[in-house]
């Protein structure tokens, strides 16, 4: 299992290197044992704290420093 672990490492080390040294963007990683329903549960919690930070209103000392930007 450790072997397997060090591969999977030296793998993602090297698709990395390359990427930076080709300037492409590295291949997103294959997430073993994932199930669609956990995947549609995490899609689901990351969405309602977006929407609820996009909806909390910008503190006034925020906004009195931006007026003070201008």
């Amino acid at each position: 299992m450790a072997e397997q672990d060090d591969k999977a490492g030296a793998d993602a080390k090297a698709t990395k290197t390359r990427a930076v040294k080709t300037g492409a963007a590295p291949s997103p990683r294959k997430r073993v044992g994932v199930s669609a329903k956990e995947d549609e549960h995490v899609s689901n919690a990351l969405r309602t704290v977006y929407q609820r930070a996009v909806s909390e209103d910008i503190p006034l000392e925020m906004l009195d420093l931006l007026k003070k930007l201008d």
